[in-house]
């Protein structure tokens, strides 16, 4: 299965501050509560694994919707369940707990969880990744709700942060910047997608095509890219 299927954002920002580069980066761009982000998450993680060291990695929340306080539509909730039914057909081995749609009161809102990425981040270098992978988990295996404060500082608590600057970090001005920064570069590289991957070379853009099911297609792109610059 070869074509690609993403979650979709809404838009957001303008133009860019030229980010501090190095001559080779793979942006990775997606968003804490995307379902194809997740599906994608066993193939993605052997990639990484198998990156050359001349290529610096770069994580980008894209930001699928804002806050809200209102709950997710009948019809919306009937068509993100089919997308989950959808990704357990189409990528072996994915796994998705349907109680949340019983349990939870479901909201199209993902920009906290990308906040909260951020504000762990702010606390220790990787804890970003960890706490992205607490999310997906709660989300997805745990019936949990992302979009609530309470679950994401519950989730703070397990990755040992220090839950009262957390919550304070959580919606700060600082770190609603520092996503809206993220959506920006997020524009630059042209991505209207979860998950996106593109490389950088110097000032071009590379986007790379995802497999869903196999990192070595992944890889070869990547490499290809790599050495006719070199060469």
């Amino acid at each position: 299965m070869n074509s690609v299927k993403a979650c979709t954002a809404t838009k957001g920002g303008a133009g860019l501050n030229s980010p501090m580069k190095t001559d080779i980066t793979l942006y990775y761009v997606h968003d804490p509560m995307c379902s194809w982000c997740w599906g994608f998450r066993p193939v993605w993680t052997r990639v990484v694994s198998q990156l050359k060291k001349e290529i610096s990695l770069i994580y980008v929340l894209g930001g699928l919707a804002p806050d809200t306080t209102k709950l997710m539509p009948p019809e919306l909730q009937a068509r993100i369940r089919n997308t989950w039914r959808r990704i357990q057909e189409e990528i072996p081995g994915s796994v998705f707990n349907f109680d949340f749609w019983e349990t939870c009161s479901p909201r199209r809102s993902t920009y906290p969880s990308c906040r909260a990425v951020i504000a762990a981040r702010n606390q220790i270098d990787d804890a970003d990744t960890r706490m992205l992978l607490a999310i997906q988990q709660a989300y997805y295996l745990q019936a949990k709700n992302p979009s609530d404060f309470d679950v994401l500082i519950s989730l703070a608590k397990t990755l040992g942060l220090n839950t009262d600057v957390f919550s304070a970090d959580l919606n700060s001005s600082e770190t609603k910047n520092q996503l809206h920064r993220e959506f920006q570069l997020r524009d630059r590289l042209g991505v209207s997608s979860f998950p996106s991957i593109v490389l950088t070379i110097d000032d071009a853009l590379y986007p790379v095509h995802i497999d869903y099911t196999d990192p070595d297609t992944i890889l070869q792109q990547i490499n290809d890219y790599y050495t006719n610059s070199a060469g």
